[in-house]
Formats: C-alpha cells, structure tokens, sequence
C-alpha cells in the first residue's frame, strides 16, 4: 500500500498523472489567490443580518438624464438608467469582506483546467426569469454574444474570450484564445445574463426588438428587483421580486432588503443638494468637499433626523487626474506635461477650496498597498531592469514627487521650472504668450467638464498658467455633449477617475494599453502607446502570485508616473455620507463594502417613526 502510494505520488511529481486541478473540479467559488475563505455549504457572508427585516422604500438622488434600460450600449448610445443593473444576476457575485473573491450566483459551480485555457459554469436548474421561464446556457451565450457585438467596453474586456458554447444541459463554456490568464475564470463570471427569448420576442409595438439599439421598453430580468414605473429622464422606481428564484441562496441572505429603490433624477447639483435637505431623497456621497464643511447644518442635521458619517474606503485604489490628450501633439513632450503640474498650486486650492480636506494623489493605485514608493527594490527592481531602455531611467534614480506649491516662494521657485521646461520643448515667451519657437503657435489648452462645480477648482489653475504664457479655456457641457466628446476623443483636457481593485488585472489593458488608445469609448483616455506599459500590464495579468501581482503593479505605476501622463489632482480616503435616519444596518460592515448601503442595510420602521414618513 504505501509502495502504490508512493509510486502515485512520483508520477504525480513528474506529471505523468492528471491533478485534481487539472481535470478542472467542481468549485463553489473563485479567489484570485489563495482560498475563497467561505467553504461549500456556507450559510451566508459574515457581514449581513440574515434576519434582516423587508420592506420600506429607499430614495436615491442622480444628477443629469437617462433615456435607455438596454445596459448592452450603455456607453455607446444613450444614457443609462442609473439602477437598472439591478433587474439581472451574474454568474458569480463577489463577496465585500475578500479580495478578489467571487461565489456562485446563477452558477452552482465552476471549473476551470489547470492552464486557464477555458472555464465551464454550472446553471442552477432553479434560476428563473421574472416570467418564469429557466435561465439557460443559450441565453448566457446570447449575452456574451451581443455585448461582444455592441459594447466596445465588453469586446475589449473579453477580447481573450474566444468562444463560448454549451457543453451540458446546465453548463457553458468559455474557452481563450490565451493560457495562463488565471484573472479570465472569474471576469467571465461577472457577466451580466441577458433573456435571449425576450430579446428575439417582438414588442409591445409590433416589432421586433433589437439589442443594439437603445429602449424604453422595460427589460425582462431574472435579479432580485424589476422596474415597476419610471418617466424617462425624471424617476425610475424598482420593486423588490417577492418570488424571486434566488432569494433563499446564501450569498443573497441579509440583501435586497428594501421593497422598492428610487431614482430622482436632476439635472443640477445644487438643486440635488436641496432636495436631499428637503427629503426628497435619502441618501447620498458628499464628493464636494465645500458643501461637506458649510452645507449640512441645517435643523434635520443638528437635532439627527440626518446623519452624516464617513466610512474607510478600502477596497480600490484609485487615480483621479488632469488629462492630457496624447493625440494632441502639443503634449507628446513629456516636459510639456511636467509643467502643467508644477503651475498646480494643490496646497493653496486645498487651503482656500477644500477645507483641507483631501490629500494629493501620488499613485495610479493610491491608498492601497500597491502604490509605488521610494525607490524600486526586490522583484520590482529585477521586473523593471528586464525592460532595460524603454523604462524612464528617472524611475531607478527619483522617487516620483508632485511639486509642492503653497508659499508664494513654492510657486515662483516651481513656476520658474515649468518655464525651463517648456523652453527645453521648444517654446519661448512672446508678448505674454507661450509660443512654439518654430512655428509661433501659441500654446493653448481647453478644458472640458461636464460638472459646474469644477469651474471655482479649475479658475485658479487657468490663472497660474497664463503667468507662464500658457493659454487655458474652461467649457462646460451638457452631460450628452461631454459623454459624445470623451468617446471621440475630442478634447484636449480633462478630469477623469480611474478606480483600482486590490487585484488588478485585465482592466488594464483597458485603461493604458496602447490596443485601446486608438478605440473610441476606451477608458485610455490619455491614448497612452508604451511598449514598456505594454509589457508591464501583462506581467500583472500573469503574475504566478500575490507577491509578484503587488512587484508588478508598482513597476508599473511607477513608469506611468514617470511619463507624468496626467496631472495627480486629489482624493480622501473615506466617503463623505449623509442619510435620513430611517435605516438598519448590521454591527459589523464589511471590510472592503465602504458603507455597502444599500446592499446590506434595512429600513428600520422604528427609526423611521421618529424621523417622520418619506415624503
């Protein structure tokens, strides 16, 4: 016996013997790395009630419009209802106290081959769409299908998916175009499942429907709400499936705990403040760090119908940031875009503008541990001497430092330096103004947003760069105007938030490879094309483990900062909210949730009495 034992395991060693893991068993969960902490059969996720009360109504405030539900080209036509995700499953849904963790939602069960060349998911026989009819293996290849097809978000994202076929009564298979990408089995599980009978049904009008085109018609959906009224524009109001397929599974226990969500929609943010004051709405994110300090004291604040708390933000990094237009050839020179950094006087907009309030981002993954600091060492060291010549050699010699303003001594000192640059870069003053030595084109820039808010932020920085000959013009748009700008392309400035996961991986590709540079609607807002951010982004998808994943993501933020693509603006690490005090929530949120409301939170009828009835 322990002959045959030990024999088996010398095969196992020289790989004359399948592993279990190369046969590809059946799991209940994913985990980027290591182990999904929650073992088969678990009850429910240790972050809810699963007693959680339902019932009550939720209010939800959005600034700007919407005229489609069909989520397959958001991004591409129309603008999209803002809840409307909540009307589907996925096949996994991920769990908010682990990274980089997902557990089975429509899917029992998945499995995937040791060389993560392709992923099967197991249907529950017992998902149902809201009319009744099983969720099946056609409709999830109908879904990948069309968003492949219509989305140019989804094409990229699942450009490695090179098929995906039934392969049982109740499974599907994905199989790559790429081995060895162990961050595919899971993204491919965060794929939103379509009703394909729905969808090659004719409508209510006659004909037949399409799912390239936007719609107002109220989708089919198999999730925990469906859309019960809305006025296209205005309001959008979501009512709980009381016989909801997936209501007793685990991972759904202590959620969906409201019997209906709203959406009020305004095209002002000051008026979406007013009528949060008013009770219009009852929750919202203070992203303005002025209203935070100044607008909440008014009676419902002081006497606590309103509460305002602020919970850690843990669970991504993020880079939000002046964008530079790299198709523009003024700002191909990387000493151009350096000196529109150093004419950013942060200390004094975060003095006067933000009551202090924020922090200066230093990282494309700040707040999080894989953030570039000091110097490279170790296996990030040994990852960016690989590259030999096409990393900055700054990035073995200079940390990454934002200039430091504040002092009318900082800003001469830093504008004296933006103008050295820009003379190195073949620019010269004349008359007032900063023109190109050659050619005599001034050099200007636009700056497009579509928040009114930012005016008072960006004003300061114009004036800082007419004192070096730098022309600057603000343009606020309307949403639609902005959205159909950025998707061209046709801009040379402006603001945009990247946010990061603790995992990062396959997105991005999507936000600085040179592959999506050039495809409108593409995240690459920058139009980044580096070989060396190339190579990077793949090392991160490949990586073997969670110590070269985090050597690998640093390489990488490095080299970016390095190139200054963007000027780093500012953030804060917690979220600013403010709710009307009618809500329940569990003793302990989850680790990586934020304030997870209003996933896990209830309406709580006694709270509710005392506040007064929403209005």
């Amino acid at each position: 016996m322990i002959r045959r034992l030990l024999s088996v395991l010398v095969a196992l060693y020289l790989g004359l013997l399948p592993t279990l893991a190369q046969e590809g068993e059946w799991q209940h969960g994913l985990a980027l790395m290591g182990e999904p902490k929650y073992q088969p059969g678990f009850r429910h996720f240790d972050y809810v009630n699963p007693n959680a009360p339902k019932g009550g109504l939720v209010r939800f405030g959005a600034q700007g419009t919407f005229d489609n539900l069909n989520l397959v080209v958001a991004g591409v036509k129309g603008e999209l209802e803002a809840g409307i995700s909540q009307i589907y499953d996925t096949l996994m849904t991920s769990s908010m106290d682990e990274v980089g963790t997902e557990y089975g939602l429509l899917a029992e069960a998945v499995r995937y081959p040791a060389d993560y060349s392709s992923v099967t998911y197991r249907l529950r026989p017992e998902a149902r769409w809201h009319d009744g009819k099983p969720v099946t293996p056609e409709d999830v290849i109908f879904s990948f299908e069309a968003l492949k097809t219509h989305s140019p978000l989804y094409a990229f994202y699942y450009r490695n998916v090179a098929k995906a076929e039934k392969t049982g009564e109740h499974e599907v298979t994905f199989t790559f175009n790429e081995t060895g990408n162990r961050e595919l089995p899971q993204i491919v599980g965060q794929l939103p499942v379509l009703p394909k009978h729905w969808w090659e049904a004719t409508g209510p009008d006659g004909r037949k429907r399409n799912i390239g085109e936007t719609t107002l018609e109220p989708p089919l959906g198999s999730g925990p709400y469906r859309l019960k009224s809305f006025e296209a524009g205005r309001t959008a109001s979501y009512e709980r499936v009381p016989d909801y397929w997936g209501k007793d599974l685990n991972v759904n226990q202590g959620r969906n705990n409201f019997d209906e969500v709203r959406y009020e929609y305004f095209r002002d943010a000051t008026v979406l403040l007013e009528a949060f004051k008013g009770d219009r709405i009852d929750y919202r994110s203070e992203n303005i760090a002025r209203q935070w300090a100044t607008a909440y004291d008014f009676p419902a604040a002081r006497d606590g119908r309103v509460v305002l708390e602020e919970f850690p933000l843990r669970a991504m990094g993020v880079m939000q940031a002046l964008v530079f237009n790299l198709r523009r050839d003024k700002f191909k020179d990387e000493r151009v875009r350096r000196a529109f950094n150093l004419a950013l006087d942060f200390e004094d907009i975060n003095r006067t503008l933000f009551y202090g309030l924020y922090d200066r981002i230093d990282s494309f993954f700040f707040g999080t541990e894989l953030a570039a600091t000091g110097l490279p060492e170790g296996q990030e060291l040994a990852i960016l001497k690989s590259l030999g010549d096409k990393v900055p050699a700054s990035v073995f010699t200079t940390p990454y430092r934002n200039p430091v303003n504040g002092t009318n001594e900082a800003v001469r000192a830093n504008l004296r330096e933006a103008m050295r640059l820009l003379d190195e870069a073949g620019y010269e003053l004349r008359g007032g103004r900063m023109v190109n030595k050659t050619t005599g084109e001034p050099l200007t820039a636009e700056f497009i947003t579509a928040d009114s808010s930012f005016e008072r932020v960006i004003l300061p920085y114009k004036q800082a760069l007419e004192r070096i000959g730098i022309g600057l013009t603000v343009r606020v748009l309307d949403p639609a105007q902005y959205q159909n700008r950025i998707r061209a392309f046709d801009f040379d400035l402006t603001t945009n938030v990247w946010a990061q996961s603790l995992s990062p991986g396959n997105e991005q590709r999507e936000y600085w490879g040179s592959n999506a540079a050039d495809r409108p609607g593409s995240q690459n807002l920058a139009g980044i094309k580096d070989p060396a951010v190339d190579a990077l982004i793949e090392r991160i998808i490949f990586a073997k483990d969670r110590a070269e994943l985090v050597a690998a993501t640093k390489a990488l933020d490095r080299v970016l900062l390095h190139h200054n693509y963007v000027v780093p603006q500012w953030y804060s690490l917690v979220t600013r909210t403010a709710r009307w005090n009618r809500f329940g929530r569990p003793e302990n949120l989850p680790r990586y949730g934020g304030s997870a409301f209003p996933t896990v939170w209830w309406y709580d009828r006694a709270l509710a009495e005392k506040v007064g009835t929403a209005r």
